[in-house]
């Protein structure tokens, strides 16, 4: 489950999320700073899952196309 590139990016929006809320209630905005110091240990490990774990689903390039945007019409 800590390998999954999906489950990574649901958890740091939802802690992001619980993050923005916290923020607009007076009584627990001592929860968010703490949550705001955690981030980004979160946003690193959402990146490095993604990166080494997760799968591209577009098209191959062929011999003479560089990198580049897939809706670029020439």
């Amino acid at each position: 489950m800590l390998t999954n590139a999906t489950f990574s990016v649901i958890a740091v929006t939802a802690y992001l999320l619980l993050y923005c809320i916290l923020l607009q209630i007076e009584h627990t905005q001592w929860i968010a700073l703490r949550m705001f110091l955690f981030s980004p240990v979160l946003v690193v490990w959402m990146v490095y899952t993604v990166l080494k774990y997760g799968v591209y689903t577009g098209r191959e390039l062929a011999e003479d196309e560089e990198y580049g945007y897939q809706d670029r019409h020439e």
